[in-house]
């Protein structure tokens, strides 16, 4: 069974290539979705996939790559969205 969330990521996460990472990891990790930069700093990501490998990039987005500085993580376990179907991870 699919789970879906929202992660919000604080620190120093943009213009550090943390969203190419992200999506790097979730390829890796077989988890579809996209992380894109906010205009407060933060970078959001929404990915869904099986639990445990939705697990582990809860767990990865913790530290991030090793460019970037991680100071807090905001998490949300949201609905699977009908009206958008993930077939990838994209960077938007």
């Amino acid at each position: 069974m699919a789970r879906q969330i929202k992660l919000l990521i604080s620190g120093r996460v943009q213009g550090v290539y943390f969203r190419y990472f992200t999506q790097k990891k979730a390829k890796q990790l077989g988890v579809n979705g996209f992380a894109r930069n906010l205009p407060d700093g933060r970078v959001e990501i929404v990915a869904v996939g099986d639990h445990e490998p939705i697990n582990q990039l809860i767990d990865w987005s913790h530290k991030g790559p090793i460019t970037a500085r991680v100071d807090q993580v905001e998490f949300i376990d949201i609905d699977i969205e009908i009206d958008e179907v993930f077939t990838t991870f994209e960077i938007r």
